[in-house]
């Protein structure tokens, strides 16, 4: 049995804000992949419980003003994967959802859920970094706007008031030419583990040169990074093997992993160097480039 003291489902995100603002030791009901965890070891801290699993504004994938896809917080990763325009526009989102546990989890897990769970294995926060997501918030107050880089503050922290709720992501349409994106998860046992090591890239290619690169990792530091050094090792350098060298060198400055009984922190360094190189590598082949 769960030891649940309150439960309320919300019809409304006013009554669903409300019921948060009312009880500071309420905790959000999506897909419930995290929270049944913790309802199961009987965490003191899940014992109010506001379920939002079912409310519409929270839900689907469009177009949006200003050449944006919104994908609603409480979005399926198996309806991410399905999606045609996130198929189209954002690969490497799906490939990070399809990396996700197993399809029966695929089908409850939702996307905010996974961002806001804080993790730093978290797979969906790779590409959402590379592809400079913007998170809309509702609170009582009313709707703000938050980047997702700075977003997580520490280990299982995220910049998000108690009366707050991530309601949708808000994605940059990638220009429709020479630019690719990739990502790759290494875990023990590939989908159904936790991430050891996750990497996503984002590459914008300019008559042979890199225009562009944008890097992120998951279990390289105690929150999910971009990777500023290793993305200015790549500005306008040419699309070469040496280049993809230098960015994978320049990784290393970027990246503070730490040893935990899934891997020590040299493997982990070894790792991310490796998967520079793979994944930098795949998203320039997918902007249409060739290494020389």
């Amino acid at each position: 049995m769960f030891d649940i003291a309150t439960y309320h489902r919300a019809t409304t995100m006013t009554e669903a804000l409300s019921m948060l603002s009312a009880n500071p030791d309420a905790k959000l009901l999506a897909g419930g992949t995290d929270v049944l965890i913790q309802l199961h070891h009987h965490n003191a801290r899940y014992r109010h419980i506001v379920d939002i699993h079912d409310l519409p504004q929270l839900r689907g994938i469009a177009l949006a003003e200003d050449n944006q896809l919104r994908i609603g917080s409480a979005t399926t990763f198996s309806e991410i994967i399905d999606s045609p325009l996130t198929k189209k526009h954002f690969p490497a989102l799906c490939a990070a959802a399809a990396s996700i546990a197993g399809p029966q989890i695929r089908n409850v897990a939702t996307y905010g859920g996974n961002i806001c769970n804080g993790a730093t294995s978290a797979d969906s926060a790779t590409p959402t970094l590379i592809y400079n997501a913007v998170l809309e918030i509702q609170s009582p107050t009313g709707v703000r706007f938050a980047s997702m880089n700075g977003f997580h503050t520490g280990p299982g922290t995220v910049s998000l008031q108690h009366n707050e709720i991530v309601t949708a992501f808000l994605l940059p349409l990638p220009p429709e030419k020479n630019v690719g994106s990739a990502h790759y998860k290494y875990a023990m046992r590939e989908a159904m583990d936790i991430s050891t090591i996750g990497c996503a890239a984002y590459c914008q290619l300019n008559n042979g040169y890199i225009e562009e690169l944008r890097l992120a990792f998951g279990v390289a530091a105690p929150t999910p990074i971009r990777c500023p050094q290793a993305e200015l090792a790549a500005y306008h350098a040419p699309v070469s093997a040496l280049t993809l060298d230098a960015i994978g060198e320049a990784v290393l400055q970027d990246v503070n992993p730490r040893s935990s009984w899934r891997a020590n922190k040299a493997f982990r360094l070894h790792l991310i160097q490796t998967m520079t190189r793979k994944v930098v590598g795949e998203a320039i082949a997918a902007a249409g480039g060739e290494l020389q």
